[in-house]
């Protein structure tokens, strides 16, 4: 990432218990400057914070002292993990909360299904292959164990056979 893209003035602040919400994350940021916006993305499925969230100062400084001060600071029983933020966690899109319609991320949810799909398809396809192999192992073994049985009940009715088996077990 480019240094450029790093928002000097926005942290992203993570390890955040469930309690916490927007007022008391900017009650524990407030201290070191004016903040100008405090976001705790939701997740859709639950409506409860995703256990992160931004807080933008109007100081860069006050960002910093503010990062300096709370990452590993502790918050209702959890440990902060604060550090400047990337656009792309402040924009949202596919992975964020920014004001996007719903669909805005559906083609990339498409490939997504697809790509489970498709891992899905090829991990039933290697355990058929695995399955067949193992079969293929298995009469392998019991047509060798039958065969053995053949060649002792042959040995057990022909002399000659016997005398060589003897032999070839001393050779060996």
């Amino acid at each position: 990432m480019a240094q450029q893209a790093v928002q000097k003035n926005t942290l992203y602040v993570g390890g955040l218990a469930e309690e916490v919400n927007e007022s008391i994350l900017h009650a524990a940021f407030i201290p070191f400057g004016d903040i100008k916006d405090v976001k705790t993305p939701l997740d859709q499925a639950t409506q409860k914070h995703r256990s992160f969230g931004f807080v933008t100062f109007l100081e860069r400084e006050d960002a910093s002292s503010a990062m300096d001060n709370m990452d590993g600071a502790e918050l209702y029983g959890r440990v902060l993990t604060v550090n400047y933020a990337l656009p792309e966690k402040i924009k949202g899109g596919e992975q964020g909360w920014a004001a996007q319609p719903i669909w805005a991320d559906a083609d990339t949810w498409f490939e997504r299904q697809q790509q489970e799909e498709e891992m899905q398809r090829m991990q039933a396809e290697n355990r058929a292959a695995m399955q067949a192999a193992e079969e293929l192992h298995r009469k392998k073994k019991t047509e060798d164990r039958e065969g053995e049985k053949e060649e002792e009940i042959e040995m057990k009715d022909d002399p000659m056979a016997r005398a060589e088996a003897e032999v070839l077990k001393q050779n060996d």
